[in-house]
Order: structure tokens, then C-alpha cells, then sequence
């Protein structure tokens, strides 16, 4: 017995010390569900989230890129260029290490001096856009756009069950109007209605 209770350790121990936690959700939203298949690939990708209280979120995902957060970089100087916004060297590399990024533009520097405890902790009020004067998801998604030019960049939408059809509408709109008519909704799985074509692949 004694070599199989040391086996059954050392299995145990590898799938300790490999196991990769998920990470806790920066921003907590109930996605509605969906009996889709498709899984999306995790590579680059510009994710807008919706909260239950309609505020929006962003962040940015290019996992394979080789220098991590240059993306990021490149979005952020985009942004600040073309907005006018003074931001120090600091603050733009804080912003390719924040999971997400959901204030106004006149608030992007005070909020990129916080920690990133602090940030976590932060109550954002989300970026505006209602206004469609004002849309400053556009100027985001514009960026990124340039950012990730002669790439397949995803473009991401994840919305709370609670969250209202205006700002859902105004998030369509900003990629509109950066002629960007594909994106795609994040759902929580179901299972397929039991007799349809996908019940049956799902449980051969």
C-alpha cells in the first residue's frame, strides 16, 4: 500500500501546482444564457461589459502578442493623443496592467494613479455612453481598431440580465459608427432543448 499512497501524492500535488485558478471577475455580471457551441478563442479580443446598473466596462486581451500589455500601450496613447490627455509614462503603463477600465476621460488619470488594489476597490461610474454626442466607447473601440490594424481582433459584448436596452444600444452604436457591424454576445451555457439536432450531437 505504501508505494500507491505515494503515488496518490504526488498526483495530488502536480494538479495542486498545476492547476491555473480563474482569476475573480473585476466587475461581477449574470450573463443570460444560450444553447450556442461555439467557444470563443481567447486571443485578442476588446471586451465591453455591461453591469446590472448599466454601467460600461472595458479592457483589452492580446495573450499571444510578445511583448505583453503593448497593445494596451498603443491604445492608450491613441486615446490620449487624440482626447488631449495628459498623461504621464506612469500612468499609461498602469493602464496596460488594469483589468478593466470603466470612467470618463477627465477621470482616466486620477483612477490610473490608484493602485491596483485601489482600482479593484473603486466604485467606477462607467463610460459614458448615453450621450451620442458624447460617446466615448467610441473613441476606445477607435483606437483599438488602429492598435490591432492587420490582425483578427474580437469584438466582445457581455451584458448582466439587468442591464437596460439603451445602453446596450448605445454600445452597438459606438461600433457603428466605427464601421464595425460583428461582434460577439458572452452567454452563459445551457443545455439545447431536449429532441434538437444540437441535444443530440451534444449527447452521443
Amino acid at each position: 500500500m505504501t508505494p500507491f499512497v505515494d503515488i496518490a501524492f504526488l498526483i495530488l500535488s502536480f494538479f495542486i501546482m498545476a492547476t491555473k485558478f480563474k482569476a475573480p471577475e473585476p466587475v461581477k455580471v449574470e450573463t443570460p444564457n444560450s444553447v450556442s457551441s461555439q467557444i470563443l478563442e481567447e486571443n485578442n479580443a476588446f471586451m465591453m461589459t455591461i453591469d446590472g446598473e448599466g454601467r460600461v466596462f472595458i479592457n483589452i486581451s492580446a495573450p499571444n502578442e510578445a511583448s505583453p500589455g503593448s497593445k494596451a500601450l498603443t491604445v492608450i496613447n491613441g486615446v490620449a493623443a487624440s482626447r488631449g490627455l495628459n498623461l504621464t509614462d506612469k500612468q499609461k503603463q498602469n493602464f496596460t496592467k488594469a483589468p478593466i477600465i470603466g470612467v470618463p476621460f477627465n477621470s482616466l488619470g486620477g483612477f490610473l494613479d490608484l493602485s491596483t488594489d485601489d482600482q479593484a476597490k473603486f466604485k467606477a461610474p462607467g463610460i459614458p455612453v448615453l450621450d451620442s454626442l458624447n460617446n466615448e466607447l467610441v473613441w476606445w473601440i477607435a483606437e483599438a481598431k488602429k492598435a490591432f490594424a492587420g490582425e483578427k481582433l474580437l469584438y466582445m459584448v457581455k451584458g448582466d440580465n439587468n442591464s437596460k436596452y439603451p445602453v446596450f444600444e448605445a454600445v452597438i452604436n459606438a461600433l457603428r459608427r466605427n464601421e464595425e457591424f460583428k461582434y460577439n454576445l458572452i452567454t452563459s451555457r445551457e443545455e439545447a432543448p431536449e429532441g434538437t439536432a444540437l441535444y443530440k450531437e451534444r449527447n452521443r
